[in-house]
């Protein structure tokens, strides 16, 4: 959304890792390269890093998903976001896979 970037995990990635049960976020103001880890949501099945998509600066933290981490299962897209971001460096999102990128990718 312009300069902010609203991370998550996809609908396919939230059914890969089953009902989460323990979701950690990073701090508002935390900065992060693109790839590092950022976040950590652990699963009934395992944990898992969650890594920054780009460069940037986290701007918003989703808390209910901290007390609630089945929001994340429930509405991915939704209102199971992790935390926002703003981007650093904008040229990084010319790496990224789009939505129909994504689809054929999972579809194998």
């Amino acid at each position: 959304d312009g300069d902010v970037a609203v991370v998550g995990i996809t609908d396919h990635a939230q059914e890969q890792l089953g009902d989460l049960v323990f979701v950690e976020l990073p701090g508002v103001g935390a900065a992060f390269d693109q790839g590092a880890a950022a976040a950590v949501v652990e699963s009934v099945k395992a944990a898992s890093d969650i890594y920054a998509p780009v460069a940037g600066e986290v701007t918003e933290v989703n808390e209910a998903v901290v007390a609630e981490p089945g929001l994340v299962n429930s509405d991915p897209a939704g209102q199971g976001w992790l935390f926002k971001m703003t981007i650093t460096d904008k040229a990084q999102l010319d790496g990224l896979l789009d939505e129909a990128g994504y689809k054929a990718l999972i579809a194998g």
